[in-house]
């Protein structure tokens, strides 16, 4: 298996999980995050869905939370960096 390096995980999630969750695969990345990743991570994905919707100018800012959020993950919980890169392949390929 490939090293995975913590802070390319992190971009990359936080690409993803802005990108789909203006899109249908939100709901399946909704039920996945809030089951590997915790209610409080699921609840903040619901609220960038919301921020998205009703500002036009949020996708940075919610990619820039984000980013800091699976940091903030990957440096106290290393492990998770293996279920965050399969959660990030499985969202993407379900992307329109």
């Amino acid at each position: 298996m490939a090293a995975l390096h913590p802070r390319r995980v992190a971009w990359e999630g936080a690409r993803t999980f802005v990108y789909a969750a203006n899109t249908d695969a939100y709901w399946w990345l909704s039920d996945t995050v809030g089951h590997y990743l915790g209610i409080m991570y699921q609840l903040q994905l619901c609220e960038t869905r919301l921020r998205l919707q009703a500002e036009a100018d949020a996708l940075y800012a919610e990619a820039g939370a984000w980013r800091a959020r699976l940091d903030d993950l990957l440096d106290t919980h290393p492990a998770t960096a293996s279920i965050l890169t399969q959660m990030i392949n499985e969202t993407t390929s379900r992307l329109p």
